[in-house]
């Protein structure tokens, strides 16, 4: 039997689970306590709570939807790499199930060391400590460039610029650390995808920041950040028509988007006088459901396709000690 396994990162359910879940997010990376303790709190703000997981539950209903509506006859099933449900763990319901191929979405539409090799490894460890090695796990490609991503994210734009006529257009997605960056295409891709939205919208400038840092002030990263470009617009008067952020790098409004940018980013705004607004993520927008529909298609018809060959987003030379794919979802 073949399935489809929608694979994300995962995050807390409720405040039993948000240290468990962040302790497991920097298992190995000699994250301080005290950190961990503070990227508890903005859970516990919300409730101990992650809109990850509402979030990945209603795309997978929908994806189950499309599919008995229009085929292929395929079972959904979802894992996450750091909380229930655990990849393992779903990977011995698809065993019981008979399945014996399956096609895995993950919930990054970029290519990165994080977002895509260390998600290769988590199913191949899946697969061990489920003692299912004979299952055939075929990874979608990355989708940053798929219209069913791309044109959500220009309506989402649209409506946010709608709502602050003028305002600059700042694009931002999730930190790496430059070391991994160099060994994949992480940054090209986010710029192509920023200039499709921007081109969408009429816009021909737009920046493109950055994020969620959450390694060693030693170690380089991708710059700017969010906040130090906002105090820069606003120092050299570039946004006395106020800023729309648009969170291209995420397919959700997860913890790193509703904390870091719609507290923190925003809250540094009004300080500093600049109008913000926040364009909303691709979500539960169906045509980013049937955007996996097609990709399972398109990888069914072709024995070569796309970007993720078995050799793609090595892991850099010098491991990050700091969360790179980040603590909070």
């Amino acid at each position: 039997m073949e399935a489809i396994l929608y694979v994300s990162f995962g995050g807390p359910d409720g405040p039993d689970d948000v240290m468990p879940f962040l302790e497991n997010v920097t298992r190995g990376r000699n994250v301080p306590r005290e950190r961990l303790l503070e990227v508890a709190e903005h859970y516990h703000h919300r409730g101990g709570r992650s809109p990850i997981n509402d979030q990945n539950r209603a795309v997978v209903a929908a994806l189950r939807e499309l599919l008995a509506q229009e085929g292929p006859d395929l079972r959904v099933y979802w894992g996450n790499r750091n909380w229930r449900p655990f990849l393992a763990d779903t990977l011995r319901e698809m065993k019981a199930d008979g399945v014996v191929r399956a096609h895995a979405f993950v919930t990054s539409a970029f290519s990165s060391y994080s977002g895509c090799r260390q998600y290769r490894e988590n199913l191949a460890q899946a697969k061990i400590d489920a003692s299912f090695p004979e299952l055939e796990v075929r990874k979608l490609r990355v989708y940053f460039d798929h219209p069913g991503f791309v044109e959500p994210m220009i309506d989402r734009t649209r409506a946010a610029l709608d709502s602050l006529p003028g305002a600059r257009l700042v694009f931002t997605a999730h930190s790496i650390p430059v070391s991994m960056a160099r060994t994949s295409r992480y940054e090209e891709q986010l710029r192509q995808a920023s200039e499709a939205v921007a081109r969408g919208c009429g816009h021909a400038e737009f920046d493109l920041v950055w994020q969620s840092r959450s390694g060693p002030p030693s170690q380089p990263w991708l710059e700017p950040d969010i906040l130090d470009h906002l105090r820069a617009l606003a120092r050299d008067g570039r946004a006395d028509r106020g800023v729309v952020v648009v969170p291209i790098g995420f397919v959700s409004d997860h913890m790193e988007v509703l904390h870091d940018l719609d507290t923190e980013a925003a809250d540094l705004a009004a300080e500093l006088g600049v109008g913000f607004r926040r364009a909303a993520t691709v979500g539960t927008d169906p045509r980013f459901v049937r955007t996996i529909r097609d990709l399972v298609l398109d990888r069914r018809n072709a024995e070569d396709f796309g970007y993720c060959t078995d050799t793609c987003c090595p892991a850099p030379s010098r491991p990050p000690s700091g969360p790179a794919a980040g603590t909070s979802r």
